[in-house]
C-alpha cells in the first residue's frame, strides 16, 4: 500500500475518532506511515497530521534531510540544538489552529517530553489518547505486509533449526540464546524482535523468564521464544525440547499434550466474524478441561506485525471482529512454579474463509543434545 494511501486512510480514522489531528512520535506508526526511520531521542521530533489540511513536521534541524523525503506534503519546522524545539512547536501549533482542540497522541509511546512541548505551546490542544487510531489501520496487513511476516517467520525456522544441535547438557540458557540470535541474523533477521526467552527446568514456570546462568540439564524441558524481523515485520514463536539423558518431569509431558491441544483449538476458532476473545477461550477451555487451568496465566496472544505486540489481543473480553489480514499469535501455556513449564506459540493469519497458521515447525515435544 501506498503511503499516501495510508495518510488518508489515517485522516478518515482521525475524523471518525472525533479527533482534530494526530501526533505521531519515531516509532512503528512513523514507520507505517511514512517509511521513514527516526531515532527516538532527547530531540523531539513530531508530526502532526490534521484531519484536513496540509501536515505539520518539528524535526531536529540535522534530521531535516532525511524529513524532506517525507512520500507526501508537509510544512517542516527544523530546530537548531542551540534553541531548543520549543518555537517550532509553537509555529507548527499555530498553522494547524491547535489550540484547543482535540489531539490524538501515542498513549502507550508519547514521553512528558513531547507532551509538556505541546503543553508549553503558545497553542496548546486537548490531549486525548490516540492509539486506537492506529491500531484500526495496522490491525489487517496487506500482500506486501504478509510477505515480510512468511519471510520473516522463514527466517526464524531456520535460525531454531540450525540451533538445535547445540542444545544439550552443559551449555547454559545465555549461551544458547547468543547461539540463537546470531543464527537468527545470519539466517536474514533484521533487528532482532525480542531477547530470546530460553527457560529451562523450573524457569520455565516463569512465562518471561531471561536467559540466565543456569546450565541445561538432562531430563530439563527448555522452552525457546524468539523471533525474527524482515522489513520491519515481526515473527514471534515458541517451542519447547527435552534435553536427553533423562526422562522428563511426567507433570510436564502432561501439560504439554494439554497445551499442544490448546494450541491447535485456538488457531482453529481463528476465523473472520470471530473475536479474540472466541480464540482464547477455546484455547482456555483445553488447559481447563485437563485440570490446568489454574496455570494458564496469560492472554492466548497479541497482534503481531511491525511491533512484537499490538492488537489485536486473543483474550477475554476483546471483542474486535476478526478479519482477513489481521496477524496475532496464538501461544497457550502452562506454567507450575518449582516445577517448569511449557508454551507453543504460532503466528496467524485471518483468511477469507478461515485462517492461515505462518509457522511451520513441529508442535512435537523434541529431544535434544543425544
Amino acid at each position: 500500500m501506498q503511503h499516501t494511501e495510508r495518510l488518508a486512510q489515517l485522516r478518515e480514522a482521525i475524523g471518525a475518532a472525533g479527533l482534530d489531528a494526530i501526533a505521531v512520535i519515531p516509532g512503528p506508526n512513523l514507520v507505517y506511515l511514512t517509511g521513514l526511520h527516526f531515532h527516538l531521542s532527547e530531540r523531539a521530533t513530531i508530526l502532526l497530521v490534521p484531519r484536513h489540511g496540509r501536515c505539520a513536521f518539528v524535526v531536529p534541524a540535522l534530521e531535516e534531510t532525511k524529513a524532506l523525503s517525507l512520500p507526501f506534503d508537509a510544512a517542516l519546522f527544523p530546530w537548531p540544538d542551540a534553541d531548543g524545539p520549543a518555537t517550532a512547536i509553537t509555529a507548527a501549533a499555530a498553522i494547524l489552529g491547535l489550540g484547543g482542540k482535540r489531539l490524538g497522541v501515542e498513549g502507550r509511546r508519547i514521553r512528558f517530553l513531547e507532551l509538556d512541548a505541546l503543553a508549553r505551546s503558545g497553542f496548546p490542544p486537548r490531549v486525548e489518547n490516540g492509539d486506537g487510531v492506529f491500531a484500526t489501520l495496522r490491525m489487517a496487513k496487506d500482500e506486501d505486509e504478509l510477505d515480510a511476516m512468511r519471510q520473516a517467520v522463514g527466517v526464524a525456522e531456520a535460525a531454531f533449526a540450525a540451533t538445535l544441535a547445540f542444545i544439550r547438557p552443559g551449555v547454559t540458557e545465555k549461551e544458547v540464546a547468543a547461539e540463537l540470535m546470531v543464527r537468527t541474523l545470519n539466517a536474514g533477521s533484521g533487528e532482532l524482535p525480542f531477547q530470546p526467552i530460553i527457560a529451562s527446568g523450573p524457569n520455565g514456570a516463569n512465562p518471561h523468564a531471561g536467559a540466565g546462568t543456569r546450565m541445561l540439564a538432562a531430563g530439563d524441558v527448555v522452552t525457546i521464544d524468539w523471533g525474527a524481523t524482515v522489513d520491519g515485520y515481526a515473527s514471534d514463536l515458541t517451542r519447547c525440547v527435552v534435553i536427553a539423558g533423562a526422562e522428563p518431569d511426567p507433570r510436564l509431558v502432561a501439560a504439554y499434550e494439554a497445551v499442544r491441544a490448546a494450541n491447535e483449538a485456538g488457531r482453529a476458532a481463528a476465523r473472520p466474524g470471530g473475536t479474540g476473545q472466541d480464540v482464547d477461550r477455546a484455547a482456555r477451555q483445553a488447559i481447563v478441561d485437563a485440570g490446568l487451568g489454574a496455570y494458564f496465566i496469560h492472554r492466548t496472544g497479541h497482534g503481531l506485525g511491525l511491533e512484537g505486540h499490538e492488537e489485536p489481543d486473543m483474550n477475554e473480553g476483546s471483542l474486535v471482529l476478526l478479519t482477513p489480514g489481521m496477524t496475532f499469535t496464538v501461544e497457550p501455556g502452562v506454567y507450575i512454579p518449582g516445577i517448569g513449564g511449557v508454551r507453543i506459540e504460532d503466528d496467524v493469519v485471518i483468511t477469507a474463509d478461515g485462517s492461515e497458521t505462518l509457522t511451520t515447525l513441529s508442535r512435537e515435544l523434541l529431544v535434544v543434545g543425544g
